[in-house]
């Protein structure tokens, strides 16, 4: 079986650390040419989570995708959801044969389906062969060796136990779910709250508000996803709840980052080039304002609707959540 990370970003980079520890080769597919030969020079990604050390031994680095997909059975895609769809614009052949875990945490704009969905529709992939990656877990935490959890879904319970295993070391604990669909929307949900915590922070509020946001916060994760994927889940597992209470309270959260800026009065662009980086919430937000305008019966997202006033409409972020603060509890 062999193993392909798609991505050049600190999650693929994290993933393929995690992955080299097990694996003698990893198949690596990043579009910067710059990066990649900085990486088999000096041994590390230059441009994320640079302190990590990589078995370069262990690697097969490509800027084809062709060749990192056709010459792998196991995809690991780890590509910012924004940029997917015209990553994959450069891959002509079928995809269908191969088992696709996903790493992103975000919604296809293009079509406005989660991941595996967009695998599902759109490349006729079956879904016992999808699977998604999710924490709690920070790709800056794995570089640094900290213990951390991971999940890992699929619907074929033996394709998520091989991956789990390939994950599994000292510092990484791996389980397994068959929510295949409710982990991922958690994961995309999860940073659209990030980013309402760090739009708080910015506006001076304090941990006692915090604290109410991130209550809420899980019930209305909970309704949302009730909504579009009924089925037996335990929101307060740490694939849920744990997910989003690293991701709306740790200093590396890029999308809390994001969300403090525009509390501090940022607008959306000059946040998004000063960060550098990809807020996977920004677009989750819009995704998931539509989806839910969508449907005919609507659950409660008052925080959602909030950030989504704030980035999409040019609301004054004070006095959005002025507002919001009278509707949670």
């Amino acid at each position: 079986m062999k193993f392909a990370v798609l991505g050049g970003g600190s999650w693929a980079t994290a993933i393929v650390k995690m992955l080299t520890e097990n694996l003698d080769t990893v198949h690596w597919y990043m579009r910067n040419e710059a990066a990649i030969e900085h990486i088999l020079k000096e041994g590390n990604n230059p441009n994320y989570l640079s302190s990590v050390d990589l078995k370069t031994e262990s690697l097969f680095l490509t800027s084809n995708i062709t060749e990192a997909i056709n010459g792998s059975d196991f995809l690991i895609f780890a590509i910012p959801s924004a940029f997917l769809n015209a990553e994959l614009s450069k891959f002509e052949d079928v995809l269908n044969e191969k088992i696709i875990f996903s790493a992103i945490k975000g919604i296809v704009p293009e079509t406005g389906l989660i991941v595996g969905e967009h695998f599902h529709e759109k490349y006729q992939v079956p879904f016992e062969s999808i699977g998604v990656i999710t924490g709690p877990c920070h790709a800056e935490e794995v570089a640094l060796e900290r213990l951390s959890y991971l999940t890992i879904a699929c619907a074929d319970e033996a394709k998520a136990q091989l991956l789990a295993e390939h994950l599994n070391s000292h510092y990484i604990k791996t389980k397994i779910s068959d929510d295949i669909i409710g982990t991922e929307y958690a994961a995309m949900l999860k940073n659209i709250y990030a980013i309402a915590a760090g739009i708080a922070h910015g506006l001076g509020y304090g941990d006692n508000f915090q604290s109410v946001l991130m209550s809420n916060a899980i019930r209305e994760m909970k309704r949302f996803i009730d909504r579009v994927h009924k089925m037996k889940r335990n929101i307060n597992n740490s694939a849920y709840l744990g997910d989003l209470l690293v991701t709306g309270y740790s200093t590396f959260s890029r999308n809390r980052m994001f969300g403090n800026m525009i509390g501090k009065g940022y607008t959306v662009k000059s946040a998004m080039l000063e960060m550098n980086m990809v807020a996977e919430g920004y677009y989750a937000t819009k995704s998931a304002h539509l989806l839910m305008d969508k449907l005919e019966k609507k659950s409660k997202t008052p925080i959602i609707n909030a950030v989504y006033d704030i980035l999409y409409k040019q609301k004054n972020p004070k006095k959005t959540f002025k507002k919001l603060t009278e509707k949670l509890n």
